[in-house]
């Protein structure tokens, strides 16, 4: 499609638009004509994002769009009503489009935290550089399971999911510099691989396993998909494709930004996992059984309700919401 020749041919269907969006008070005629153009508008959004993605000439007529939305929908519902369309299918959309460099990120951090746990507990010297024998027996013996319960479980549960979204939002937000995430991953496995060395040496590796199970099983997912987001920026950035490169990262980013702003919900559960169930007297099948359900519910919500929402159409670019709602609303 000839994007310069389509705009020329509808400008004046979009000026009108313009103009009957920004009035005070319409007329009988002139809301039944605002009507008109934005339902033209908003098969005329669909088409130019289909054909061409996200461009000038699309942008424009998305604001357009959204100011003569809210003469007759109102600006009170306007963020409500779109709600369920991100929970339901924009953003497992966009988690489902990182599943395969999601489960990358997965395997090579638990290949390079085993490697590190396989080194640190066969090399008592390489140990010794992570901290003195009682201090190491300190964390074996006490520290380990004393942090899950040193502090409030309330405010406890609140600082770890502040700390793990701020480390998730920083792995989207500094993706597109290519080494912040790889050094993020590699940080996380190295501490995992020592702190499992550690432990084991110790002789308190199934306590390792009993502690972090519960609520790092869907931890590390969360944060596993915030680097795969990150990642995905940056090679939008190295290989743009037929896009050119900030067509290539604006569209990534908005998609992704979606999934930052997805992860600080899944990262407030996982948050709750920690302060509330981990250090909790139960017995142990139960709170692993938890953490366990709590990752299927995330998976199935990604790679079910994502795979159909894809299947469907649906690309998690933010920008999709006024092409959305503008066919929503003229159907």
């Amino acid at each position: 499609m000839d994007l310069d020749a389509y705009s020329a041919a509808h400008r004046a269907e979009w000026d009108r638009l313009a103009v009957l969006g920004r009035r005070r008070q319409l007329s009988g005629a002139q809301s039944d004509e605002l009507i008109q153009a934005y339902q033209a508008g908003a098969t005329q959004l669909s088409v130019i994002k289909t054909a061409a993605g996200s461009t000038m000439q699309g942008d424009r007529l998305s604001v357009l769009l959204s100011r003569a939305r809210l003469r007759f929908t109102g600006a009170g519902t306007n963020v409500l009503s779109q709600l369920p369309r991100f929970f339901l299918t924009q953003l497992p959309a966009a988690l489902y489009r990182l599943r395969w460099l999601t489960l990358a990120v997965a395997v090579v951090t638990f290949v390079v935290a085993g490697l590190y746990a396989v080194w640190a507990t066969n090399n008592p010297d390489v140990l010794a550089n992570f901290g003195s024998p009682a201090e190491l027996e300190q964390l074996a013996n006490q520290s380990f399971v004393s942090y899950y319960s040193e502090n409030p479980a309330a405010s406890f549960a609140g600082r770890v999911w502040t700390n793990n979204a701020w480390i998730a939002a920083q792995c989207v937000a500094f993706g597109i510099l290519g080494v912040y995430v790889p050094y993020i991953v590699l940080q996380n496995a190295q501490n995992l691989g020592v702190t499992a060395a550690v432990m084991f040496a110790y002789d308190e590796g199934d306590t390792f396993f009993l502690y972090i199970a519960p609520h790092g099983l869907l931890e590390l997912t969360a944060i596993f998909v915030a680097a795969a987001a990150g990642l995905r920026i940056f090679w939008a950035w190295i290989a743009p494709g037929a896009r050119t490169r900030g067509q290539a990262l604006a569209e990534e980013a908005r998609a992704l930004f979606t999934v930052a702003i997805g992860l600080v919900f899944v990262l407030l559960v996982s948050g709750i996992i920690e302060g509330f169930v981990t250090p909790a007297p139960w017995p142990w099948p139960v709170k692993i059984g938890i953490g366990a359900a709590a990752l299927l519910a995330f998976l199935a919500y990604m790679l079910v309700l994502g795979g159909r929402a894809v299947r469907a159409g649906e690309t998690g670019d933010l920008a999709e919401f006024e092409a959305g709602s503008a066919r929503v609303f003229a159907g």
